[in-house]
């Protein structure tokens, strides 16, 4: 995997980028000015960024994700992580029929749903899921492959399903770990 260079990085104008952010030179961005990416964090080929998008630190963005943060914005905190193909969007057509749909048609003719989607700390979601306008994902819960998530979930609890669900409370190791990585890395 080829990623930009710091420098070719700092030409495209993002919002924000920390350090030591690789991003691959087959991804796909659109409104850098719109973005912010921290330290450490990685997108992988064949992704596609687009609107308002905040990154923390640490976090992983895998191979074919598509993040539509639109005008409300996707905000995704330290060390959450997207896996293969994930789908984030801020908006969403009316599926009804009461409207027309689709981006080549004005706004009067249109009811779209617009809302933030909000990962939290810690949140991993497995590959192929979809997230829905509005959804926060609450800090150390986990996505099962292939789910979509359409409502809010609770912290520290894995979901999985159409619609995903809770079935079980996730360990919360990982914070000790956390500790320590933050105190070895931070002397570096």
């Amino acid at each position: 995997m080829a990623f930009y260079s710091q420098e070719e990085l700092l030409s495209l104008n993002f919002k924000y980028i920390g350090k030591n952010v690789k991003i691959s030179n087959k991804a796909s961005i659109y409104n850098h000015d719109c973005i912010s990416i921290g330290d450490n964090s990685r997108i992988d080929d064949f992704c596609v960024l687009s609107g308002n998008i905040t990154i923390g630190k640490n976090v992983h963005i895998a191979v074919f994700c598509n993040m539509a943060g639109g005008e409300k914005g996707i905000f995704m905190e330290d060390f959450s992580g997207l896996a293969y193909s994930v789908n984030v969007f801020t908006q969403s057509d009316d599926y009804t029929g009461l409207t027309l749909t689709n981006p080549t048609i004005p706004d009067k003719y249109k009811l779209e749903k617009k809302a933030a989607v909000h990962i939290k700390k810690h949140v991993i979601v497995g590959a192929g899921s979809i997230i829905f306008p509005g959804v926060t994902l609450s800090e150390g819960c986990s996505v099962g492959a292939m789910s979509m998530v359409t409502k809010t979930t609770e912290e520290w609890k894995i979901y999985s399903g159409i619609p995903a669900k809770p079935f079980k409370d996730r360990k919360k190791d990982m914070l000790i770990l956390e500790d320590e990585f933050l105190i070895n890395e931070s002397g570096k």
